[in-house]
């Protein structure tokens, strides 16, 4: 009885501590009196252990506190650790903490401050950049400032790439925007708002919440807003007109106050300059799991063709407390596309030359859809829930007119005439989610990740071919003909599933061991019927090859379960362990009560490496290794021939096995911000077993015109594939950049370049029944190398030359041919205020290429120019003449290099127009009307320079 007696009473006890709880409240400042935001503050005490952090304003708040006596610790990159014990005055449930004043750390300021001016602080695997600094004009927007950072580059498509490597995503304080939509971003966003700038190497949720990286990290780019403009909203609208029925619409609004952020986005215009890039993938919990393809987009006259676009987008964001945080965006598009392309092909054959010469002319409206949200819930300080609803929608109409000739040995074989209408819709549907539990502060976690993404195509094609034949036996005479109409009707579907546990223990102050088990299904179910008619309409029913009907499902699915030890000290950072992963492919094909087996199992086995070495705080390198598994596609499958006419066939192989890719990739970075030296490198390694590679084949074969009866002689080319054992393919890549800023950053000096090598192994035979062919192996070698230049005294005066050089060497082991290309392009690009609201500005780049195909070389002078003038109130109204390609010579040239043919290409681009711009600008902040200072963004970008 008395122990029941004392239990009871420890029990109301305990009742009572838990019942009474408290709020702590406290505010960070620096030594110099300034609110510092951002900064993680720690409660800790017999009875809490929570973490939050710093707002804003530099406030930060604790509830339900249990316990009367607790420290708070601080800790924030840039200054001292703070550690200091409160007690909660009796009788009192809200205790107010007089403000904390946190002492800069001198060691690290010494190692980051350029000329007094914190520019750049290193971080394990962020660069962060301090924006007011930045010599930037009136009315610059996040793209310009980016232009002005050491190891950032941004080309003339708004393409961001930083430390040589692609920036995938950004943010806005840390949350997607748009969807993680870079140039919707970097074009958009306001300058003089912005804060600082971070390039993060982002290894996904898991990293972010746990701090445990597995796989390869992507660029991100965070961008925070400055404190003061959290309240408040700018608009800015622009229209346009020029030569050749030129128009630009353009307009934003953005609103914000604490908490809370919306913006609207719109644009209509000729001017191949679309809003928003419908190819990004959206953040969902779960990365690198997609829900379907979609289509990119290019920037202001960079996209090949000519495009008419028109776009609309809301993004909203809501921080209802430190514990709820919604975000997400829609975005909508409508596309008038026509692209005219010419296409040289050297096709790699056993003691043959083939060649062929291409010219299309092709047409595609669509409209895309694009919904995304995001909610983050922190029920409680050890526990992070996510979960990521995302819906697309992409409707096309394409029309698509080719004509060709091939040539074997030098001899005309054939021309031919094919004309392709295709209509297609693509709805896709996605969610994910995770949770992450905390049991300690030692480390001890869990980490739940699922996802599901369903995505279904549906496409009516019609096609027509129209070819001529030439009699390899007898040059003189008459050309025969074969004509063949299909109608095409496709329905495809495909939903991934997936779900991983990752449980971390900790065995010592520096030591942890991870658990893992990772689950993923890839399912496919699709279908394809296809009819052929002759020149009269009549059903070719005869003939198997224009008229089949064809059922095919199958999954791949993958369970790997690993185990590994990580190690994080002052310099040393690592993880070594291993992990298996079993996978099968598992379906069946069918073609007029036909039924093709696919069943496959495999079992990989694979190592977790990853080491990162601190030489100093602006000095590391790291390794890293990762394997993934990949499936045969529907197309390389699929054991029957799909093709819409009978000389270009594609048949599958029911008999492929996954092919598994390891990685290797090595970073070095050394930074000497204080003298104004950047330097870093990278090289990354690829090697593929079971490879699944092409088998091509170029014969003749006896077709039959329907028409006339008549059977004759024709050149087909014939795709399968098959799985390389014998060889592995490999390539690896390399890249570096050496940055010098000299008398505070007036001049600048860049240095860039890299290797690329790349082995690539396919089949080829001129035989039909040549199922194993001739190994071919093809090398390719790209140089690139380039130095740029930028004087840059004032925000009044920039000039930046640079040049690049390019060189691309290929060779094939089964015809010992090898070819050359090269390019070199010298660029000059300057602004300068002729006078205090007057703006000259001229953007000059010329290429001289060397080796491209007959027909396909071009050398391109392209020099844009403008003028700009600033007028009304505060400057909010801006007139601008722009001259947009005076020579009238913008094309695009490539080279794309497989191992069974080299291909050049040459597509045009929006020409020579000109065009007057009005925009007008406004803004207002809690904190004051900044135009008064003449720093007004400029909001939506102008047409590009």
């Amino acid at each position: 009885m008395r122990g029941f007696m004392l239990l009871l009473f420890s029990m109301l006890m305990g009742w009572t501590v838990y019942g009474q709880t408290n709020s702590v409240q406290g505010i960070l400042k620096d030594d110099k009196n300034r609110i510092v935001a951002g900064a993680t503050v720690k409660l800790t005490s017999k009875l809490d252990s929570m973490t939050t952090g710093s707002n804003m304003a530099g406030i930060f708040i604790f509830d339900k506190i249990k316990s009367d006596t607790f420290k708070i610790t601080v800790s924030n990159l840039g200054f001292e650790r703070f550690e200091k014990e409160f007690s909660i005055p009796k009788g009192e449930s809200k205790y107010i903490i007089p403000s904390l004043t946190l002492q800069q750390n001198s060691q690290m300021l010494q190692e980051v401050v350029v000329d007094g001016v914190p520019t750049v602080v290193v971080k394990s695997d962020t660069l962060e950049y301090t924006m007011k600094d930045l010599k930037l004009r009136d009315g610059a927007v996040a793209e310009d400032a980016l232009k002005k950072l050491q190891g950032v580059e941004v080309d003339k498509d708004g393409n961001v790439t930083a430390q040589g490597e692609s920036v995938k995503r950004v943010r806005i304080n840390g949350k997607d925007f748009f969807g993680g939509d870079v140039k919707t971003a970097t074009q958009n966003l306001p300058a003089n708002i912005i804060q600082k700038m971070q390039v993060i190497d982002d290894y996904g949720d898991m990293a972010n919440v746990t701090g445990n990286k597995n796989g390869d990290s992507e660029k991100v780019l965070n961008i925070q807003i400055d404190p003061k403009y959290n309240t408040g909203h700018m608009t800015t609208l622009r229209a346009g007109v020029g030569t050749e029925d030129r128009y630009q619409a353009t307009g934003m609004w953005m609103g914000m106050r604490e908490g809370e952020q919306i913006s609207v986005l719109g644009n209509l215009n000729n001017t191949n300059a679309p809003l928003f890039d419908f190819s990004t993938v959206g953040g969902g919990a779960r990365r690198g799991q997609g829900g379907g393809g979609r289509r990119g987009g290019g920037m202001f006259g960079g996209s090949d063709g000519l495009t008419k676009i028109g776009s609309i987008g809301l993004n909203y964001r809501k921080d209802f407390n430190d514990k709820l945080t919604v975000y997400g965006s829609y975005s909508f598009s409508h596309s008038n596309n026509t692209t005219l392309s010419q296409r040289f092909q050297e096709n790699t054959l056993p003691n043959i030359m083939q060649t062929d010469s291409v010219t299309s002319n092709s047409n595609t409206v669509g409209d895309s859809h694009r919904f995304e949200a995001n909610v983050e819930w922190k029920p409680t300080t050890k526990d992070y829930i996510k979960i990521s609803p995302q819906f697309g929608y992409d409707k096309s109409d394409a029309t698509t007119g080719t004509n060709s000739l091939t040539y074997r040995s030098s001899v005309f074989n054939n021309s031919q005439a094919q004309d392709i209408v295709a209509n297609s819709t693509a709805p896709r549907f996605g969610i994910s989610g995770l949770y992450n539990h905390k049991f300690n502060d030692k480390g001890r976690n869990v980490f739940v990740n699922m996802n599901f993404n369903n995505a279904k195509t549906t496409k009516d094609q019609n096609a027509i071919l129209d070819r001529l034949l030439a009699d390899p036996n007898n040059a003189n005479a008459p050309l025969d003909s074969i004509y063949e109409k299909t109608i095409l009707e496709a329905n495809n579907k495909s939903w991934n599933g997936g779900a991983s546990v990752n449980y971390t223990e900790p065995v010592s102050e520096k030591g942890k061991v991870e658990f893992t088990y990772d689950f993923n299904k890839n399912k496919y179910d699709n279908s394809n019927k296809q009819q052929g008619f002759d020149r009269d309409g009549n059903l070719i029913a005869e003939d198997p090859k224009l008229n089949f009907d064809y059922n095919y499902d199958y999954s791949f699915t993958t369970h790997k379960i690993g185990a590994n030890y990580l190690y994080s000290g002052d310099k040393i950072t690592y993880s070594i362990g291993a992990a298996a992963q079993p996978s099968q492919l598992r379906g069946d094909a069918i073609s007029s009560g036909l039924v093709v087996p696919i069943h496959r199992n495999n079992m990989n086995w694979m190592p977790i490496a990853r080491f990162e070495y601190k030489f100093s705080r602006q000095s590391n390198i790291s390794v890293n290794y990762s394997g993934t598994p990949n499936e045969p596609s529907v197309t390389q499958i699929l054991p029957f021939d799909m093709s819409t006419n009978r000389t270009s066939i594609v048949i599958g192989n029911a008999n492929l096995n996954p092919e598994f890719s390891h990685q290797l990739n090595v970073r070095f970075r050394k930074n000497d911000f204080q003298k104004g030296n950047n330097f870093f490198a990278f090289v990354n390694a690829g090697l593929t077993n079971n490879k699944i590679v092409s088998l091509s084949k170029s014969y003749f074969d006896d077709l039959m015109d329907y028409q006339t009866g008549q059977t004759n002689s024709t050149l087909v080319s014939e795709t399968g594939y098959l799985n390389e054992t014998s060889d592995k393919p490999f390539n690896v890549s390399s890249f570096y950049h050496y940055g010098k800023s000299l008398k505070e950053k007036t001049y600048n000096i860049m240095l860039m370049g890299g290797v690329s090598y790349n082995k690539n192994i396919g089949y080829v035979s001129t035989e039909k029944d040549d199922n194993i062919g001739q190994k071919n192996v093809a090398r390719n070698i790209v140089l690139n190398q380039g130095l740029m230049f930028r004087y840059n005294p004032s925000e009044n005066l920039e000039i930046n030359p640079g040049v690049r050089y390019q060189f691309n060497h290929t060779e094939n082991s089964l015809t010992n041919r090898t070819t050359n290309v090269s390019s070199w392009t010298p660029t000059l690009i300057g602004s300068v205020n002729i006078t205090k609201t007057t703006i000259f500005g001229a953007d000059l780049s010329k290429q001289f290429n060397s080796g491209y195909g007959a027909g396909i070389n071009a050398n391109p002078f392209v020099i844009n120019t403008y003028l700009e003038q600033k007028f009304l109130s505060q400057q909010r109204g801006t007139v601008r003449l722009q001259a947009f390609d005076l020579l009238n010579q913008q094309t695009n040239v490539s080279r794309t290099v497989s191992e069974s043919m080299i291909t050049d290409s040459r597509t045009n681009r929006l020409g020579r127009y000109f065009m007057i711009l009005f925009t007008y600008k406004f803004q207002k902040f809690a904190m004051g009307n900044p135009e008064g200072e003449n720093r007004f963004p400029g909001g939506m970008r102008p047409p590009r320079m």
